[in-house]
């Protein structure tokens, strides 16, 4: 019988790959985590969703103060300044936090942190910095990159044309943004300098905004953006660009056809997507070819056609979240470990961190009927709901789709100001295949903006109380 070094390397230390390494630790598994940024977490801790929401609370509070929000609950506080680089170190502070955080768990469940690039030299094998290191199992987990849009050339360092690890790093708030891509990142990053003060437009392909989300949270989205001051613009492509100083002219085109026209900006944000990150590890060395998606196929339980090798997180199919991620490393982990590690993918939410928020979970109306259900649909206003009426945050709805025949809860979908912490409820009670009458014979504390999920699952049989 082969002498490996480990009896587990888990490739990158993201969401999924430093949960994975723990959750292997924990099991007696002799572990390494390979990772190449000078600190653990992937792009989540480091240059996504933490930073983000850091960029995003701070943008609230700062808009909370300006717009005479605080002024309203007899809060005086006089002239509202912005100090940028005070915002930006506070957001720099949460994500040494947080990365730090995770190599103490490494230390302390003595998981190995192999500094570099891992390339295969075989199912087995890797090479690390030069140097090789075996593993009985490997896990594929490195995540995914921005997706570039062609025409459109991103420099970070000159703050013009950005991604989103650009976005989050920029020194001055923009007189105009232009953000390309009307999707959670787009949207989140947009939110928040246009709270500083920059004029936002948003430019999307499609002809509704966050696509894959249920058709009433797009269209309620389309309304709150513009309420919000965003212009959009639905239905519309981005064939090229090009700089000149300190401006970007974007040239832009009916998605379905018809005249160009520029816009200028200051500064754009190319958000159109992520894609996986594979390239340069070796795949070829151990006949893994990846899809025509650029994703690794896997089974229900992580593992590609290669004995020896699994895969999770945003390499593999399904939405790119961390959560996600972090669900099948602990599920990857326990299967190495000869445990039963399951992920139930029918029921992962997802959430856009803007305000208000917007949540789901489980299939939209549109996924269900064409799933063949016949379904019951049932919505409360949350300006019917107390707690949301008295924060004065009374923007947006719940919304509770269940089958016809069954009762049971195929989906919920939110926009709320604490839409991402309320989901919560939503998918626990799916995964134990609730029905609207669980919920709403559930009792829920009041005033909280909760209700509005028992009102709305009273809604699927027509009985609302305080609608």
């Amino acid at each position: 019988m082969a002498e490996y070094e480990y009896d587990v390397l888990i490739i990158g230390a993201g969401p999924g790959g430093y949960v994975a390494a723990i959750r292997a630790a924990q099991l007696g598994l002799k572990t390494a985590c390979v990772e190449s940024r000078e600190t653990l977490g992937g792009t989540c801790l480091n240059v996504g969703c933490i930073p983000s929401k850091a960029l995003l609370h701070g943008s609230e509070l700062y808009e909370e103060a300006h717009d005479g929000t605080l002024a309203k609950f007899g809060v005086k506080t006089g002239k509202v300044e912005l100090d940028l680089p005070t915002l930006q170190g506070e957001k720099s502070t949460a994500v040494k936090e947080l990365t730090g955080g995770i190599e103490f768990l490494f230390k302390k469940n003595k998981v190995d942190w192999l500094k570099g690039l891992a390339t295969f030299k075989d199912a087995h094998t890797v090479d690390v910095a030069g140097i090789t290191h075996t593993a009985k199992d490997i896990v594929i987990a490195t995540g995914s990159s921005v997706t570039p849009l062609p025409g459109v050339d991103v420099d970070n360092d000159k703050g013009l044309i950005v991604d989103s690890t650009g976005a989050l790093a920029l020194d001055r708030v923009p007189k105009h943004l232009v953000v390309i891509g009307g999707g959670v990142i787009g949207l989140e990053l947009g939110s928040v300098w246009r709270r500083l003060g920059a004029k936002v437009t948003v430019i999307e392909y499609l002809d509704a905004l966050l696509p894959g989300m249920d058709g009433d949270i797009r269209k309620g989205a389309g309304k709150l953006f513009k309420k919000q001051s965003m212009e959009l613009k639905l239905g519309t492509k981005v064939t090229g660009a090009s700089v000149r100083g300190k401006t970007a002219t974007l040239t832009l085109e009916p998605a379905a056809g018809g005249d160009a026209e520029t816009i200028k900006a200051d500064c754009v944000l190319v958000a159109i997507g992520r894609r996986p990150n594979t390239e340069g590890l070796g795949l070829d060395a151990i006949g893994l070819e990846p899809n025509a998606r650029g994703q690794i196929e896997i089974d229900d339980k992580f593992r590609t056609k290669v004995d020896g090798v699994w895969a999770i997180g945003d390499v593999v199919p399904g939405p790119m979240l961390a959560h996600k991620a972090e669900d099948e490393g602990i599920a990857v982990a326990e299967n190495i470990a000869g445990k039963i590690g399951i992920v139930n993918h029918a029921v992962i939410p997802g959430v856009v961190y803007t305000m208000p928020e917007m949540a789901g979970v489980g299939l939209t109306e549109e996924a269900a009927k064409e799933a063949g259900h016949d379904v019951k649909v049932g919505k409360f206003p949350m300006m019917a709901n107390s707690r949301a009426k008295t924060n004065r945050e009374t923007d947006g709805f719940v919304k509770v789709i269940a089958d016809a025949k069954t009762d049971r809860v195929l989906g919920v979908w939110s926009i709320a100001s604490l839409a991402g912490t309320m989901i919560a409820q939503a998918a626990q009670a799916m995964e134990f295949g609730a029905t609207s009458e669980d919920i709403a014979y559930t009792c829920h504390a009041h005033p909280t903006h909760s209700e509005a999920i028992k009102e709305a699952a009273m809604a699927v049989t027509g009985k609302p109380i305080h609608m």
